[in-house]
């Protein structure tokens, strides 16, 4: 009885909580498209503590989430939006489709954190489930922390065979992170809002959008400066 009472006060707490604290940090898609621009910036200038190179380089997509809510009471739950974009055949970057992350956990834990993510995707599946509209991470696509470091290598995906490698920065401290059970699904809200209604993520990432807003480009940009090397 107390543990059904304590579950369903944990529920309420985050019913209440997870609304209240997304909407006050509410904002345009454009400025989504900065923020996640400024994310990469400061990663990537960052001496020894940036994503390897040949990680990057070899990337078959890349998506940036910042501000990820982190919110607790028991029972926890993270949300963030973001923006992602696929390589092309010719290994520039797509415009990027608009995205929304999020994912529960369970153990003793209270308060609101936020952090930045990063996904570096390294197969053509695990970026054909995100054309689908949705995946979970460690289920739909194989994911592990990501090594740290312009140096570092991938050593240790011969035995994880990971699909996707993920990042997390708090505090300003960056290293690889476990995120399975983390859903990203398709902002179709936020691409009708840049790109027109009915515009579809494969539409986008094939290059079939016109009228791309600088801050999204940038984006794009970003991607290629970081990625050229």
């Amino acid at each position: 009885m107390f543990k059904t009472s304590l579950r369903r006060i944990s529920f309420l707490a985050l019913a209440l909580l997870l609304p209240l604290a997304v909407h006050a940090d509410d904002d345009t898609p454009q400025a989504r498209a900065q923020n996640a621009v400024r994310v990469l910036n400061e990663i990537e200038q960052a001496p020894d503590k940036s994503i390897p190179g040949d990680l990057l380089k070899d990337a078959k997509a890349i998506a940036v989430i910042p501000d990820v809510l982190k919110v607790g009471f028991v029972f926890g739950g993270r949300r963030g939006e973001g923006l992602i974009s696929v390589k092309n055949p010719d290994g520039t970057w797509s415009n990027p489709s608009f995205i929304s992350f999020g994912g529960g956990s369970v153990g003793f834990q209270i308060g609101v954190s936020k952090t930045d993510v990063i996904l570096v995707f390294r197969t053509q599946r695990g970026v054909d489930s995100v054309v689908n509209g949705k995946f979970t991470l460690g289920a739909d696509a194989s994911a592990a922390a990501g090594p740290v470091g312009r140096t570092a290598s991938a050593a240790t995906d011969e035995q994880l065979k990971a699909e996707i490698y993920s990042y997390s920065r708090a505090r300003g401290l960056f290293a690889g992170v476990a995120l399975d059970g983390s859903v990203l699904k398709i902002d179709y809200d936020a691409n009708a809002a840049v790109y027109g209604q009915g515009i579809t993520p494969r539409r986008i990432f094939e290059g079939g959008v016109t009228n791309v807003p600088a801050s999204v480009v940038n984006f794009r940009d970003a991607l290629e400066e970081y990625t050229a090397h």
